[in-house]
């Protein structure tokens, strides 16, 4: 498992009984969470929570706030900073479980030059800004959704990236990238991060299992002849990293592009402990 270090303002404080409960910049929330099966490791902790997510028996849910909090606040990780706020779909904003791919992705661009990312379901845009900030001449960001968008322009200007090439779009992501191909148009490094189910900009029916082969597909074909990195990201359960680890490698091989794939869980440390939550995984091509 690839688990995020280095990020003093996100705490996984505990996790268990289906639940975590995590500091953001000290703001403690808990939110539930399918995967922390086991028991609470430190249950001292819990009443310690500033807001409390509640699911409701009808789907949704929402947050029972113990103390008042700001409608939004901020965390740093590295030189960039972020905008977390509770939703009504429990989510903050942020994944901060993600940080080893802005490591990553950090890493494969620092010091060459004109280099042009594609981030796809694009969220919040903590992929866009790691890839802006590490020296991208452009980052496209896309997203279904016009207010994740707007609070990704909301991180750009946090992180002071607002001189940089950033195109924010909101657009179906493999309409756009069937586009992109008939203008010609390459990219070095690709993220997509597709949900397990969800709707397009004007209402298209999205499935994981039905969409991420052609998906894929389209990534590929986008790369440039001197492409860096394809990152696959995927929290939907019923698969495994295995399986979507076999359909990059086979999509590579039909297409004859040579590198490396690698694929393996993401997680997040719970403080203090010999334990750590699991998080989805990532899939990656290299060009190593």
């Amino acid at each position: 498992m690839i688990t995020t270090i280095n990020f003093p303002d996100y705490k996984l404080l505990d996790a268990g009984d289906k639940e975590k409960l995590e500091s953001w910049n000290g703001v403690i929330l808990r939110r539930p969470d399918p995967m922390a099966l086991w028991p609470k490791i430190k249950p001292e902790l819990w009443n310690k929570a500033d807001a409390v997510y509640h699911r409701s028996t009808s789907g949704g849910g929402q947050w029972e706030y113990i103390k008042k909090l700001p409608e939004s606040w901020t965390v740093d990780y590295r030189n960039l900073k972020f905008k977390v706020s509770p939703t009504n779909f429990k989510h903050t904003g942020l994944f901060p479980e993600q940080a080893s791919n802005w490591d990553f992705i950090t890493e494969k661009i620092s010091g060459k030059q004109n280099i042009r990312i594609l981030n796809l379901f694009a969220y919040s845009g903590a992929a866009t800004m790691a890839a802006s900030a590490a020296g991208a001449s452009e980052v496209v960001h896309v997203d279904a959704s016009k207010g994740m968008n707007e609070w990704a322009k909301e991180n750009m200007k946090l992180s002071h990236l607002e001189n940089k090439t950033i195109r924010f779009i909101v657009d179906d992501c493999l309409k756009f990238m069937q586009r992109e191909k008939r203008r010609g148009h390459t990219y070095h490094g690709i993220i997509m991060d597709p949900p397990s189910y969800g709707r397009g900009p004007n209402g298209e029916l999205f499935k994981f299992e039905d969409q991420i082969n052609p998906l894929i597909d389209a990534a590929l074909d986008l790369l440039s002849e001197d492409a860096l990195f394809l990152i696959v990201n995927s929290y939907t359960s019923g698969y495994s990293n295995t399986a979507v680890r076999n359909t990059l490698l086979r999509h590579t091989e039909l297409k004859g592009i040579k590198g490396t794939v690698t694929t393996d869980e993401i997680g997040i440390s719970i403080e203090e402990s010999k334990y750590c939550l699991p998080c989805g995984f990532t899939t990656r091509w290299s060009n190593d």
